[in-house]
């Protein structure tokens, strides 16, 4: 895949388990030839975990890219009325991001940079991270599925044992779906095992 034509922005939401494999996508993408913006919720940008630094990671995503990224609203807004982006992704996307997204809220960097960007008809990908997936956030998930210009990364369960509502995207299969909604499409199956 070529993606030296496409400009990519990256929502990162505090899924802060699945940043590892994100940060191994952002490499593949810019690899690929892509300018990928990157947009940092809040939480992604102050969150210390046991999965690392929030400082750390951020500057890590920004170095990779070569930008600087989107860390404000105020930042976030332009993105609708200069229309720079082909395509939207959030990788990672928490339950609470995909709830507010179906709901209309905008009260992060990443959810006003969705907004913005979705009012242009332009194609929004979510790699869906979220321990309430099959529980609270299934029916947001749902009415996600069947919004316009919206595709998913494939997913399926990631602990069906220990975690019975949790699902993750393959995140592997980041580029694969990217090209596929640039030309309109859901990759398939989206129901995966991770």
């Amino acid at each position: 895949m070529d993606f030296s034509k496409y400009n990519i922005g990256l929502g990162i939401t505090g899924s802060f388990c699945m940043f590892a494999r994100a940060r191994k996508e952002v490499q593949r993408l810019t690899d690929m030839g892509a300018n990928v913006i990157p947009i940092f919720s809040f939480n992604a940008q102050t969150c210390d975990t046991r999965f690392g630094s929030a400082r750390d990671y951020v500057e890590g995503i920004c170095e990779i890219t070569g930008n600087e990224g989107i860390r404000t609203i105020c930042a976030a807004e332009p993105i609708g009325p200069n229309n720079f982006l082909d395509i939207m992704v959030i990788a990672p996307c928490t339950g609470n991001t995909a709830a507010k997204l179906c709901n209309g809220i905008t009260d992060t960097p990443v959810l006003m940079a969705t907004k913005a960007h979705m009012r242009n008809g332009k194609p929004l990908v979510i790699s869906i991270s979220t321990n309430d997936a099959l529980g609270a956030n299934f029916k947001n998930i749902g009415m996600l599925m069947n919004m316009k210009n919206v595709y998913f990364v494939p997913f399926g369960q990631d602990n069906y044992k220990s975690k019975p509502n949790s699902l993750i995207a393959k995140m592997e299969l980041l580029p694969e779906t990217i090209e596929l909604a640039l030309a309109g499409k859901q990759i398939q199956p989206v129901l995966q095992n991770p």
